[in-house]
């Protein structure tokens, strides 16, 4: 079958939607001085499977629909651009419009068109700075009511939905979406609620297999119904019901009081696991998706104590990559023998990119003392170094997939499943190359919204709150596509470099909406 090619920059207005976004038309950047990056990637490839969006035609794809990004740091721009380049590979045409897949070959535990909905949110949350809606529009769509099924893993669909709209602008597919968000919040209450108010899942539904906590209680699935619950709130105001609105802030405040009462361990002043069952007490380890709820904002300041944690040698950090499981329990395993996928030790890109996404939450929220902005920049550092694979000839070439050895960089399940005699890495038999170019997490939104400090709202404000270190001199985010504006944000320390003057400001279409002589947080309106 032919690959259907994207035309980025003849974008028609999409039924239901109220705009289409603006041409991509660069304020200061020139789109050519990036082609470089998509043409090194598609050099060093190997195209095993193609989506709608083949390496042929990637870079027309991507020079119309990507927020282009300019910075002193090699490893974090060559990282972004690797990953909007293998994100365009799982954009997949299907019979019931776009979807965006997690692996490139087929694979057993999959839904309908190779759909996953364990990484929807992830999907959504980077594919949200995507010029073109309908890709996600369908996406979106194609979860309640085209096939997919969004409780078959854990999902934080109604916030991520929610959140791409704060980015579009454009509310209307959140509004028309209400009653199937709501139908789904209330059918994950009937089966993941337990009756001590507190929802439970197996910790492989989790997209966490193998985990030394286990199943039960856990940070991660009440999170997401606590997202879901604020979400559909906010989605319900919209539509005009404010008796929906009011239930749905009364579910997310009695799920944020439970997780911090009954998931909060004082002793090691952690979020853990609670088994179901009379009388269980919490789990003995601390586990990275202890993390999430600061993805939703839910905890209250004082609870910013465990992200010492983060940095901590004996917790999570590691050289490439936080690792899923505190070092110091002692269950803590890097091992290479049984379940191919462990959340035991090893680090794993999905939860490395939840954990930095809370943490830039948390660096926006109330000030406190347990972690830094110079933290966050360091973690995002290790993340992008480690999209790397050192390939058989020595080159090392940019790479994404699934459990990464935090020690040594080493792709831990590429490097089991090549070693396997049952087929698992041969093409029509589960899969050649089962995790290359895996889309399990994002990196594109962790620079955008954190690294960069574009803070997405509802309203009609711009904020701006850079994370980045005070010692570049420079670097510039254009035509980002944001409520129907082209927006650029730059640093120039000299005003020499893109010749706006001097400081941090930002443009919306070309005007000046917020200026600040330092890195600092500003905020504009668009007009």
């Amino acid at each position: 079958m032919k690959p259907i090619l994207l035309i980025p920059l003849l974008i028609a207005l999409v039924p239901g939607t109220q705009a289409a976004m603006p041409e991509a038309r660069p304020l200061v950047l020139k789109a050519g001085d990036f082609q470089h990056y998509v043409e090194d990637f598609n050099q060093q490839d190997h195209e095993l499977y193609k989506g709608a969006v083949a390496n042929a035609a990637a870079w027309d794809f991507l020079k119309g629909n990507i927020p282009l990004l300019d910075c002193p740091d090699q490893e974090i721009a060559t990282t972004y651009y690797f990953r909007w380049w293998t994100y365009r590979k799982h954009i997949k045409q299907t019979p019931s419009g776009f979807i965006v897949d997690e692996f490139l070959p087929n694979v057993s535990w999959a839904g309908k068109f190779n759909s996953i909905s364990c990484a929807a949110g992830h999907h959504l949350y980077e594919g949200r700075w995507l010029r073109d809606p309908k890709i996600l529009d369908d996406y979106s769509r194609f979860w309640f009511g085209k096939g997919g099924n969004p409780r078959s893993y854990s999902f934080w669909a109604a916030d991520s939905i929610w959140a791409r709209a704060s980015v579009t602008g454009d509310k209307s597919l959140a509004v028309d979406l209400l009653p199937a968000l709501i139908t789904n919040y209330v059918a994950w209450e009937k089966a993941k609620r337990d009756t001590n108010g507190l929802y439970w899942q197996i910790d492989d539904r989790d997209g966490m297999e193998v985990s030394i906590g286990g199943s039960g209680h856990r940070a991660t699935i009440n999170s997401y119904q606590f997202g879901d619950a604020t979400a559909i709130a906010r989605i319900a105001e919209l539509a005009g019901q404010a008796e929906v609105a009011g239930e749905y802030r009364a579910k997310a405040a009695a799920i944020k009081k439970l997780v911090q009462e009954k998931l909060w361990d004082a002793d090691a002043q952690f979020f853990k696991v609670l088994p179901r069952g009379e009388n269980k007490t919490l789990a003995t380890v601390r586990e990275l998706h202890g993390f999430t709820p600061w993805y939703f904002n839910l905890p209250d300041p004082p609870f910013a104590v465990a992200w010492k944690q983060a940095m901590d040698p004996q917790g999570f950090f590691a050289p490439f990559g936080l690792t899923t499981a505190e070092q110091r329990h002692p269950k803590f395993v890097l091992r290479y023998t049984g379940h191919e996928c462990q959340w035991n030790g090893p680090s794993w890109p999905y939860s490395t990119a939840v954990t930095l996404t809370g943490l830039a939450n948390l660096l926006n929220g109330p000030p406190q003392a347990a972690i830094s902005a110079k933290d966050y920049f360091e973690l995002l550092k290790i993340y992008a170094w480690s999209h790397r694979l050192k390939l058989n000839d020595g080159r090392v070439v940019p790479w994404i997939d699934e459990n990464l050895n935090p020690t040594n960089g080493d792709w831990i399940s590429r490097t089991r499943l090549k070693a396997w005699k049952n087929g698992a890495w041969d093409a029509g038999k589960g899969g050649e190359e089962r995790g290359k170019d895996y889309n399990h997490s994002t990196f594109c939104d962790l620079v955008i919204s954190g690294l960069v400090g574009l803070r997405p709202r509802a309203d009609n404000t711009v904020e701006v709150n850079p994370l980045a270190p005070p010692a570049w001199d420079y670097f510039c985010l254009d035509q980002i596509p944001y409520h129907g504006r082209n927006l650029t944000i730059l640093f120039d320390k000299t005003g020499a470099r893109y010749g706006q003057g001097r400081g941090l400001r930002v443009f919306a279409d070309g005007q000046e909406v917020a200026r600040s002589g330092t890195l600092e947080r500003v905020t504009g309106k668009l007009r």
